[in-house]
């Protein structure tokens, strides 16, 4: 297969290491992606280390678009490799530069990270040894390089420019004419080791005598200079070696043009108040203060927008205002903000636009507040902002008093009341299938869907069966793989004997089994009807009951929404659907999507809607956060490998054990090789060479 057929996911392992994997890709992969990819195989197959430095080198995706998982990995090691090149004593330094997370980032990068194989052992402690993996590398291949400190990154990223000696430096000058002062200096080391900055223009008097090294001190700043007007101009009447003030405009002209500086080697030390300043007008949306009157998909809650300006609240006649009058850098209640006229007429209409769609009630239902991280860059989109891939306005999403204790019990089961298994419950649930118990209850209750992922072996059939004994008399129809009906009619006997069931399928016992026409009569006199996926053709009458509860076992067998079982399974009525399963999230998002098109249509949106919001995922700043925050509380997963969750299994033993083939097997195989070879190199690229792979 060739190369550009296939593109490199990743899978996490623990302790701060990852498995990188050839994967068919769904589109064409491009000569230069499929080169950086290629350089990263190679250098993951020799030294984990430097692959994680050649990926926190690389700057955003290494500029290509890379699977999900790859680019978690790159956003793992961008911190790191911006530690280094931003260190302005790195020449002195060299390979002691420390390459550290700041304390709040690896929690940043778990909630933007996609969904991974291996995500369970994302945690505080794999960003450590990551860093210490990364930092290693770090170490020993500079420690080897002898020339300069630029020179060893370029061999990684040409376009790196790694900080140097010279600072700009921005300030208010409330005492001034103008607001803002402006200084360059460079950073000297003194006699006891530390560092001072100086004036630039003491840089002239210092190296006067040295023309080339004066030149290798402001390398940076000419950099910057070719590329910025302001830069360029103070440099060539030479202000930029003393202290200027700046009036509003200017600084404004400045602080934009901070990345540039930085990215041509210029460290720069501006007000801390920018980033905030900076931010585009936001829509902030509260949603769910006070308790709905009754709860459910329909319960009405309470909705309040607001618009947002550099973090300050602003209302709409104040918005209009500064449409017409602001431009720039502007003093909006005693703090400086970056007012853009037409950016603030489209937060208007996008305020508008969200607090229009509220109900005549002024209102939205708990759906549709479930479904808003998904959904309100629909606000933005009409006045030309996230959703037409500008970054003019932002759409935040808070959840009010009641809404957010809702949404902690669903995501936290440890907080939510006990449920009792029931009379004649036999046996006891080990704690955490208590809290699952507690879960399951609580979405019943709730009105909502749900899934139940726990890993295999963690007794999701027990919970299950707690959850029906402890209901009241209900029609309850559940749906397996045939080979699971044996499994289920002992689980049963085990836990739940007074459970009475009956089950629908042609290998079921004549007392057990049941026929096409006694459909509705076995589902009333039952607790339970099984049936398997196959069979849901079959028993048409299955559509016609609208049941209780609702559960499917191993729900990847829906996750193809295209295939006939999964329509069947989709047809069915119930109040409370649960899918059990293993593997949320098996290769793709669809599969995720799948799944909660059963357990609660819509709330994902449509195929289409769902594939066009997860392209756009790994393009924006909050990654995967918002399709995690809709999802999470309804899917209930925990692992085996998880000590806090079940810590007297054993470690898992793994034996290989290697069969030798006779004589006779051994010339078959090398004679079945050869010919398989020999047929790969004569088929022509295509789906006879792919198949021939398979």
């Amino acid at each position: 297969m060739n190369s550009n057929d296939n593109e490199l996911i990743a899978i996490i392992q623990p302790e701060g290491r990852f498995c990188l994997e050839r994967r068919p890709a769904g589109d064409k992969i491009v000569q230069a992606r499929a080169a950086f990819e290629a350089r990263l195989f190679d250098l993951y197959s020799k030294d984990h280390g430097e692959a994680s430095l050649l990926l926190g080198l690389s700057g955003r995706h290494g500029g290509f678009s890379v699977s999900p998982s790859l680019c978690f990995l790159f956003s793992a090691a961008a911190p790191l490799g911006e530690r280094l090149i931003k260190n302005p004593d790195l020449e002195t330094l060299r390979e002691k530069t420390p390459a550290r997370y700041e304390s709040a980032e690896p929690a940043a990068i778990i909630e933007a990270a996609p969904y991974l194989d291996g995500s369970e052992h994302l945690d505080e402690s794999w960003f450590e040894s990551f860093a210490r993996s990364f930092e290693g590398a770090f170490q020993r291949l500079m420690s080897a390089h002898r020339g300069r400190a630029d020179g060893f990154f370029a061999a990684y990223n040409p376009r790196i420019h790694p900080a140097g000696r010279v600072f700009f430096h921005m300030v208010e000058n409330k005492k001034g004419e103008k607001p803002f002062a402006f200084m360059a200096t460079y950073s000297k080391h003194s006699e006891g080791g530390r560092t001072k900055h100086l004036p630039l223009k003491n840089a002239i008097s210092e190296f006067g005598g040295d023309k080339k090294k004066l030149l290798e001190l402001i390398s940076a700043v000419t950099r910057a200079a070719e590329k910025s007007r302001l830069i360029g101009g103070l440099l060539e009447t030479g202000e930029l070696f003393h202290p200027i003030a700046l009036s509003a405009e200017e600084a404004h002209a400045f602080l934009k043009e901070v990345p540039l500086y930085e990215e041509s080697g210029v460290l720069c030390r501006i007000p801390d108040w920018w980033k905030e300043a900076r931010r585009p007008p936001a829509i902030r949306i509260k949603v769910g203060d006070d308790a709905p009157s009754r709860v459910g998909f329909n319960a009405l809650l309470d909705f309040s927008p607001e618009i947002s300006l550099g973090g300050l609240s602003v209302s709409p006649d104040e918005l209009r205002r500064l449409a017409r009058e602001s431009d720039g850098l502007i003093l909006l209640k005693g703090k400086w903000v970056e007012a853009d006229a037409n950016r603030l007429k489209q937060a208007l209409a996008a305020f508008e636009r969200a607090a229009g769609s509220a109900g005549g009630e002024g209102g939205i239902t708990l759906f549709e507040a479930l479904r808003l991280n998904l959904t309100a860059d629909k606000f933005a989109a009409a006045s030309g902002g996230e959703g037409s891939g500008e970054n003019t306005v932002t759409v935040e999403i808070s959840n009010g008093e009641w809404l957010a204790a809702t949404i902690k019990k669903l995501t936290r089961p440890e907080t939510v009341e006990n449920t009792d298994c029931g009379k004649d419950f036999q046996g006891a649930l080990r704690p955490y299938q208590q809290k699952g118990l507690n879960w399951l209850n609580l979405m019943k209750n709730l009105g909502l869907g749900a899934c139940l992922a726990d890993d295999m072996g963690l007794g999701k059939t027990v919970q299950v069966l707690a959850l029906l004994n402890s209901a009241a008399r209900a029609k309850n129809l559940l749906v397996v793989p045939a080979s699971l009906i044996g499994n289920w009619a002992n689980e049963i006997a085990r836990f739940t004997p007074a459970l009475k069931y009956r089950v629908l399928h042609p290998s079921a016992k004549a007392e057990k089994g049941a026929g096409m026409d006694d459909i509705e009569k076995a589902a009333a006199e039952n607790d339970l009807i099984i049936t398997t996926y196959a069979m849901l053709h079959r028993y048409e009458k299955l559509r016609d009951i609208y049941w209780d509860a609702l559960i499917i076992d191993e729900a990847q067998n829906i996750k193809n929404p295209d295939t006939k079982q999964t329509k069947a399974a989709k047809r069915l009525k119930a109040a409370f659907r649960v899918a059990l399963t293993g593997t949320p999230v098996e290769n793709r998002l669809s599969d995720l999507w799948s799944i909660f098109d059963f357990i609660n249509r819509g709330l994902l949106g449509t195929l289409n809607e769902f594939t066009g919001f997860t392209r756009r995922l790994s393009d924006r700043g909050e990654g995967y956060s918002r399709l995690k925050k809709t999802a999470s509380p309804f899917i209930l997963r925990r692992l085996k490998t998880d000590k806090s969750i079940i810590s007297d299994l054993p470690d898992k033993i793994e034996m290989k054990t290697y069969s030798a083939l006779s004589k006779k097997q051994a010339a078959v195989y090398d004679s079945l090789v050869k010919e398989i070879k020999e047929a790969l190199e004569n088929a022509e690229e295509g789906i006879a060479r792919r198949g021939l792979i398979l």
